[in-house]
């Protein structure tokens, strides 16, 4: 399961800094505490569902680009 939760952080930070954001201001947009994306990043933290959900509208997304991003680095 760690590695789900590596690689999906690692999609979300590169989400995150392809629109030159801060985990502040990434935070911000999808209602989180910025402490959570850090944990997200970095791989120590699950997220629900609906924090994903959260995650791909802040970033400008859908739920299942997000994912597909997500299965593009795990087939690669």
């Amino acid at each position: 399961m760690s590695g789900l939760c590596h690689r999906f952080g690692r999609v979300v930070r590169q989400s995150r800094e392809a629109n030159g954001w801060s985990q502040e201001q990434l935070a911000e947009r999808a209602d989180l505490n910025r402490s959570y994306i850090g944990e997200i990043e970095r791989g120590d933290a699950m997220p629900s569902l609906a924090t994903i959900a959260k995650l791909a509208t802040a970033l400008g997304v859908t739920l299942s680009a997000l994912m597909a991003r997500y299965e593009q680095l795990t087939s690669a």
